[in-house]
């Protein structure tokens, strides 16, 4: 579906369509599962039900457009994985997460460029490894399609703040993946540019 079919879907959802309601779940709960399981890891399925438990008792209520209700839920299933993480923290300690990595900037200043044909489960491993702030940056400006000021909104965090956590993080990836193949017809940035066609990275060092 397009995005003006979505928006429409959207506010039918509202009104109590229940197949409207069915055709963001089907756009959204991909990005949203992928998004919580760089939190969570295996318990995603877990934190996003809890979280479109919410998203359906509140949308009604919910005004906005549909990159604001992608925002929405996103911020949602964000603080349903915080609390799951907070549950799970006052498990034996066997049970925490792996303690996060210590982030130390690039040297280069280079664009970064998605390597053709990398696997999907391969990337969201890579994602989940790196530090809490740039793992939620980039999925939310990468895998949940949000730009700076949207992700900032779900973080608590201000654009620019953003910008660079996403940033760094991908020049982190760059550093860990394997170089582009020589006849690779063409490369996608993994971060999508800012409305005003920035590539989001204008000013980070």
């Amino acid at each position: 579906m397009d995005e003006d079919e979505l928006g429409r879907a959207l506010r039918a959802a509202q009104n109590g369509d229940e197949e409207s309601f069915r055709m963001l779940y089907r756009d959204v709960q991909p990005r949203l599962i992928r998004f919580a399981g760089a939190i969570v890891g295996a318990d995603a399925e877990d934190v996003t039900s809890e979280a479109w438990l919410q998203i359906a008792r509140d949308l009604p209520t919910f005004r906005g457009d549909l990159d604001g209700f992608r925002g929405w839920t996103a911020t949602i299933t964000r603080h349903r994985a915080l609390d799951h993480l907070r549950r799970r923290s006052r498990r034996p300690a066997s049970d925490l997460p792996v303690e996060e990595l210590v982030t130390m900037a690039a040297a280069a200043d280079t664009e970064l460029d998605a390597i053709d044909g990398l696997a999907t489960e391969e990337a969201l491993r890579l994602i989940a490894d790196l530090p809490r702030d740039q793992a939620e940056a980039v999925l939310l400006r990468v895998v949940v399609g949000l730009d700076a000021k949207s992700a900032g909104k779900v973080l608590g965090k201000r654009a620019g703040a953003v910008r660079t956590a996403a940033y760094r993080g991908l020049r982190r990836l760059a550093e860990r993946l394997p170089a582009p193949r020589a006849d690779a017809a063409d490369t996608r940035p993994l971060v999508r540019g800012d409305r005003n066609g920035g590539s989001g990275a204008e000013g980070v060092t």
